[in-house]
């Protein structure tokens, strides 16, 4: 194994479970595919849990970051090992970056290389390009990265939701990428439900939330830092652009070391109160 992926096989700091919480991941599938379907027994979305009439103060649930602190409040709720599938209002309450996340924690905990990524599902609504998270593991054998949508394992959204064919989902930079060669409309990208949320700065904002998760810094949906909101508020120009073209060609090339170095500037760094 290559030393970037025994990175990618180490927990970061918000994919850390404490030496309690690893007795509890025992029991899941030794397959990664496996351990992404076991996640969906313990996440309900927010809307999900306000239909099953779930205390509204637990609606926060979804602004944890840690899945440590995802574990804990699962175990909370109810202790049994997390191969057990809970019932849905015993689900700790979360977003499809949570889904993404608690599997890429999971599979980090076994040492199997795998990262949470930030982008677009292309298959939910012909034509548009839906905010949304994936897992991604290192599969040895065959020297590539296998994208898994572990929210969505067996809803039948596409014909192998275990590994997604090219197109199926485009991380933020792909998506900006397409934006900027003219391939995509991007008015058509978006967070669903929403009538502002849609267009380039959605696009721009997910292509720096990748960035983040391929350094290991798994944000919220919602988390912006540097330039982000300037973005979203149509404030930002082409300087900001151009930053935004590098990102999406860092992030396609995967080399750490760039990485590293251009999550690490001032305009694109995730605030350490954000991660602490």
């Amino acid at each position: 194994m290559t030393d970037d992926m025994l990175d990618y096989a180490r927990p970061g700091l918000l994919t850390l479970l404490t030496p309690d919480q690893l007795g509890l991941i025992k029991g899941l599938p030794d397959d990664p595919v496996g351990v992404c379907a076991a996640v969906q027994g313990l996440v309900v979305q927010p809307t999900d849990a306000a239909a099953l009439g779930v205390p509204e103060e637990r609606l926060a649930e979804k602004n944890i970051r840690p899945v440590s602190a995802l574990v804990a409040t699962l175990t909370e709720l109810d202790p049994a090992p997390l191969h057990r599938a809970r019932t849905p209002e015993t689900r700790v309450v979360g977003t499809c970056r949570h889904f993404a996340t608690l599997a890429c924690a999971f599979l980090r905990a076994r040492g199997i290389p795998s990262r949470a990524r930030c982008g677009f599902g292309m298959c939910f609504q012909e034509g548009r390009g839906l905010d949304h998270w994936i897992t991604e593991y290192w599969h040895a054998d065959e020297r590539r990265w296998v994208r898994v949508d572990t929210e969505h394992l067996g809803h039948g959204f596409v014909e192998r939701p275990d590994d997604l064919a090219p197109g199926e989902f485009l991380t933020g930079g792909e998506a900006w990428t397409r934006h900027r060669e003219g391939l995509i409309d991007p008015s058509r990208f978006g967070v669903l439900g929403t009538d502002h949320a849609w267009g380039p700065a959605e696009i721009s904002g997910n292509a720096v939330r990748d960035l983040a998760a391929l350094r290991k810094l798994e944000m919220l949906p919602w988390d912006e830092w540097g330039r982000m909101t300037e973005a979203y508020e149509g404030t930002t120009g082409p300087d900001y652009d151009l930053l935004i073209d590098k990102v999406a060609e860092a992030c396609a090339a995967g080399v750490p070391a760039t990485l590293a170095g251009l999550s690490a500037t001032e305009e694109l760094a995730v605030p350490p109160h954000m991660i602490t």
